[in-house]
């Protein structure tokens, strides 16, 4: 490749693996944070009471009109005292919740009201039926679309950079300016993304195609 120091590239690669081991962890920890609290803001939306639901719509409203970028400055100022990938991690989990709140919610409803009949004819607890008929379902429905946003999380974690968690786009950053070499640690941490991420898209498409036989 013409104009590319291979040299280069081979001393930074070291440095980027360190780096995508922060961000496969803020990925992983920040997709566990989306998918419980999603899954708990899509119950609480469907709440009896509008003291609960209400808030619950103004606050995942609220995160998804507000840029990424802007929620994680705004914690790392207010939680100063707190690790930046703890905060990292926070952010993403809680932004990523609000929209596979609204999967879950999609999985939930696209259970046939059947359901909902049967159990309580069989005089189930709300517990109960939640838990034994209803999830297992609309869980089963929506992994595919969960994936995905993990995914998207995965492309996301550059911004973590922003309050200097040294995930692999900080540290490709950090070797090009310390050896003049954007070009090579840039390459490098593009490919690592693309790497890693098309064989799990590849995956989430062949297991929407098998559920949805």
């Amino acid at each position: 490749m013409n104009g590319f120091d291979w040299n280069a590239a081979r001393d930074a690669l070291p440095l980027l693996i360190e780096g995508f081991r922060v961000t496969l962890l803020a990925t992983v920890l920040g997709t566990l944070v989306a998918a419980v609290l999603g899954l708990a803001v899509a119950v609480a939306g469907r709440a009896p009471s509008r003291f609960v639901t209400v808030p619950v719509r103004a606050v995942t409203e609220f995160v998804r009109s507000t840029p990424l970028l802007v929620q994680l400055v705004g914690a790392a100022a207010l939680f100063t005292s707190v690790e930046p990938l703890v905060v990292g991690i926070a952010v993403l989990g809680v932004h990523y919740a609000a929209y596979t709140s609204e999967v879950y919610r999609a999985g939930i409803d696209s259970v046939p009201k059947g359901q909902w009949e049967a159990c309580r004819a069989l005089s189930l607890s709300p517990r109960r039926t939640w838990r034994a008929v209803i999830l297992p379902q609309a869980v089963r429905n929506v992994l595919p679309a969960l994936g995905n946003y993990a995914i998207s999380m995965f492309k996301e974690t550059p911004f973590l950079a922003v309050i200097t968690v040294q995930e692999m786009v900080f540290e490709a950053r950090k070797y090009g300016a310390d050896h003049f070499a954007y070009t090579e640690a840039f390459t490098l941490a593009g490919l690592v993304f693309l790497v890693a991420s098309y064989p799990t898209s590849l995956l989430m498409r062949k297991l929407e195609k098998r559920l949805g036989h």
